[in-house]
């Protein structure tokens, strides 16, 4: 039977950096992806990345096309009752994000991984995994029509949340913590440039909207939309005029339209399970946590779970003790609530969540607020730049 030292379920971004990070230690791995590698690659997705995610990736050397194309931004900016507030990153927290999208950063990953000739298996299909509560886990699969297993040593579920790993593990064994949104986003992806060069995140009395970009040329927008809507009852131009009612005047005249080349409904929730490993099972991602896109945490909260795994095995396979592995639930968890906290207090400050004119009231004072202090905004700021990583162990 086929053996590996760690075998990795999904080939996102999640799976691949371990995969990659493992590797440069010299730990053998296999992933193992039901998609298909062109499904993979173009999966649109989120693109701000905090420094600790930019770090990260420089240490798996996959950062390279990274550093030559990203967007660094300094600050950005809440728009509330036609007007904005420039939230300045660098002078808050002396910091900065970066803009470079996901789907890029699978690219870089699976180009990397194929360069060392990786075993990444796509089109694996019908994978169960078993008694990973022992000491010699093994993983079911089909591939190219055929029937196989694998052993190995451990399993890290980097395969979603509708993955089979967290699935795999028995009810009563973990605990589920959720909040569901009663809204979604509509977002279109356009070749046209952005309205401005920093991200805008409006309050509107219609709804929340969101002005991103992917590139100089390339913009992604967002507007708040009820659970009940449907992408074809929405064509480009109602987009493009829903969003100019929702943005301050200045950006929506800068904006230039164009036709959209994807567009899609996300509903937004909250999840976190506990604890996030079982054995010899490590949940990774959003296997393990989803927290609403309000303030871009999802790779980047992903990421961190990767850069406490890899160091974990790294730890065990040189020491041989559990010393790291033992404590990878709590180190994880500590850093997933607390973006957990900040992505709904983002969410509920920015979004529509009834008719009732209090509740806004209140959401523009707030703002307000926020427009006038140093101190609340760099409480902001810092948690959107990334919190720093407790002190390794």
């Amino acid at each position: 039977m086929p053996r590996t030292q760690v075998a990795i379920i999904g080939a996102g971004p999640s799976g691949l950096l371990l995969s990659q990070l493992l590797h440069l230690h010299g730990i053998d791995t296999v992933v193992l992806e039901r998609q298909s590698a062109e499904h993979v690659a173009g999966r649109i997705r989120a693109g701000v990345l905090e420094t600790g995610t930019v770090d990260l990736l420089l240490q798996a050397q996959v950062g390279e096309r990274m550093l030559r194309e990203r967007l660094v931004h300094d600050g950005f900016l809440l728009g509330f009752s036609g007007k904005s507030c420039r939230v300045d990153l660098r002078a808050l927290t002396g910091s900065t994000v970066t803009v470079y999208g996901q789907t890029e950063v699978t690219k870089d990953l699976m180009d990397a991984r194929a360069a060392a000739g990786a075993k990444v298996l796509y089109g694996a299909t019908d994978i169960h995994i078993e008694e990973f509560g022992g000491s010699q886990p093994l993983v079911r699969y089909t591939h190219e029509g055929q029937s196989r297993k694998l052993s190995c040593d451990f399993i890290a579920g980097c395969d979603g949340y509708h993955g089979v790993c967290r699935q795999s593990v028995p009810q009563a064994a973990m605990t589920c913590f959720e909040r569901v949104y009663p809204f979604g986003w509509l977002g279109i992806l356009a070749d046209v440039p952005p309205a401005t060069h920093e991200l805008i995140y409006s309050n509107h009395e219609r709804g929340f909207a969101l002005c991103s970009m992917r590139s100089p040329t390339r913009s992604r927008y967002y507007v708040q939309c009820g659970l009940e809507e449907k992408v074809e009852a929405w064509p480009d131009q109602r987009f493009w005029d829903e969003l100019r009612r929702r943005v301050p005047a200045a950006v929506a005249e800068a904006m230039v339209t164009g036709p959209s080349i994807e567009k899609s409904i996300a509903p937004l929730r909250s999840f976190v399970v506990e604890p996030m490993k079982f054995g010899r099972l490590f949940l990774v991602g959003d296997a393990a946590h989803i927290v609403p896109p309000t303030g871009a945490k999802g790779l980047n909260l992903a990421a961190a779970d990767v850069r406490v795994l890899y160091r974990a095995l790294v730890d065990f396979y040189r020491t041989g003790t559990t010393r790291l592995i033992d404590r990878y639930s709590e180190q994880c968890l500590r850093r997933i609530w607390r973006a957990v906290r900040f992505s709904w207090w983002f969410t509920t400050l920015t979004h529509k969540f009834s008719d009732d004119a209090f509740s806004h009231r209140l959401q523009i004072a707030e703002l307000d607020y926020l427009a006038g202090s140093n101190a609340a905004l760099g409480s902001m700021a810092e948690n959107y730049v990334g919190l720093p990583f407790d002190a390794e162990p």
